[in-house]
């Protein structure tokens, strides 16, 4: 019966000692070069022979495998819904926050309420109440400080 405290280490080999644990690992290095020295780390890093160098009297720069990337970085503008009523938006012409100015103009449903009236028996002017009530005409909707237009909200 085996003892439960000897161990056996991996394939069958009994584990190292405590001095031989202890002992930083030797690299070897490959097939005709010398191993990498086991010199004591700098700052918590292993020390490793510096490499070939880079450019020099007489030797090209390195150049670089690709070239360097350009980021563009692209603002958007969640769209706006438009209504009947002045609401707060960015002017696409002057950059400036505002509030927009609203006018009235008759659309179809004005047009179609004046035909409707005509049709009903409203001729002696009266067909023409629809141009004067503002809720049955569209809105246009302009910048108060470049008088641009900024968009339409037609009610039919």
């Amino acid at each position: 019966m085996s003892n439960p405290m000897e161990s056996k280490g991996g394939y069958g080999a009994p584990p190292p000692n405590y001095t031989d644990a202890m002992q930083p690992p030797s690299y070897q290095g490959m097939p005709g070069q010398p191993p990498y020295p086991a010199g004591p780390p700098v700052d918590g890093y292993p020390s490793y022979p510096a490499g070939p160098p880079m450019g020099g009297p007489g030797m090209p720069a390195p150049q670089l495998a690709h070239p360097p990337v350009v980021v563009q970085t692209v603002y958007v503008q969640p769209t706006q819904r438009f209504g009947f009523q002045p609401m707060q938006t960015t002017c696409p012409s002057c950059n400036q926050v505002v509030i927009t100015r609203v006018s009235h103009s008759p659309g179809a449903l004005t047009w179609l309420s004046c035909g409707g009236l005509f049709l009903v028996g409203c001729v002696f002017g009266c067909c023409l109440i629809p141009f004067c009530v503002e809720s049955l005409q569209d809105v246009e909707h302009n910048c108060p400080n470049c008088g641009r237009h900024i968009s339409s909200c037609k009610r039919l």
